[in-house]
């Protein structure tokens, strides 16, 4: 090879260097970029959630603390009237059997938007609690197995949503007779476990539409958490639930 070859030679060589130099830098910038993207998306998902549960917290606050004591209130100031007409008779107990029913719904609201165990008395009682409430109310057995783990509020309260949800979604959509949920830590890990007898779903084909609020839902709060869920559903063998939530 001669020096113009040699010269020429290096020439391409600093070329091709310099060109995969800038590739590597875009690159790498177009990497960060997304990521700062993921982190701003990720933030903005928390502070939204954020405000949601602590809305939620005080309209449950607002029905359980004021509006529900003053309607049964009234109830017994109705119930304590003496009337003589029997009509009259009869329209105090349809009234008294309506604020029953307003109280009674009331109380429920209440419980579904924040329920005071979850604050007072951890994650282990409110999922009992949910459990015990929701069975009483279908055809659906739910078989609960949960450890009693020490959480920060901002991980019992997306983990309980996040089993609610999952207790939602099998009573509207799953047509199954048999839920069975296992909270446990393994290794600094928090895992959940449910599995139902239901029906299945097509799980891409969901994502896909993106029609699945409550599927949408379960991955936004699994996110915030920065763990990962991993769904196996098939048609008339029923759908699992493995959401794995790091505890550092």
């Amino acid at each position: 090879m001669d020096a113009q070859e040699t010269k020429i030679f290096l020439l391409a060589l600093i070329l091709i260097v310099v060109i995969g130099t800038i590739i590597v830098y875009f690159f790498v910038s177009l990497v960060r970029q997304q990521r700062k993207i993921l982190e701003l998306k990720k933030l903005n998902l928390i502070a939204e959630l954020n405000s949601i549960e602590k809305e939620r917290a005080r309209i449950a606050a607002d029905l359980h603390d004021e509006l529900s004591p003053v309607l049964s209130a009234i109830k017994l100031k109705v119930d304590s009237f003496e009337l003589i007409d029997e009509r009259d008779k009869v329209q105090q107990r349809k009234t008294n059997e309506h604020l029953g029913e307003l109280i009674k719904r009331m109380r429920e609201i209440s419980f579904d938007l924040m329920p005071v165990t979850l604050q007072r008395k951890g994650l282990k009682m409110a999922l009992q609690e949910l459990v015990s409430y929701w069975s009483n109310r279908n055809k659906l057995k739910i078989e609960l197995k949960a450890e009693d783990i020490p959480l920060s509020e901002t991980y019992s309260i997306h983990m309980y949503r996040i089993v609610q949800e999952i207790l939602h979604n099998t009573i509207k959509h799953a047509d199954a007779t048999l839920l069975q949920i296992e909270l446990k830590k393994v290794h600094g890990m928090l895992f959940l476990l449910s599995k139902d007898n239901g029906q299945g779903f097509d799980y891409s084909q969901k994502l896909l539409e993106g029609t699945g609020f409550g599927l949408r839902n379960l991955l936004s709060r699994t996110d915030v958490l920065s763990g990962e869920i991993f769904v196996e559903s098939q048609k008339n063998k029923g759908t699992i639930y493995t959401i794995e939530v790091p505890l550092s």
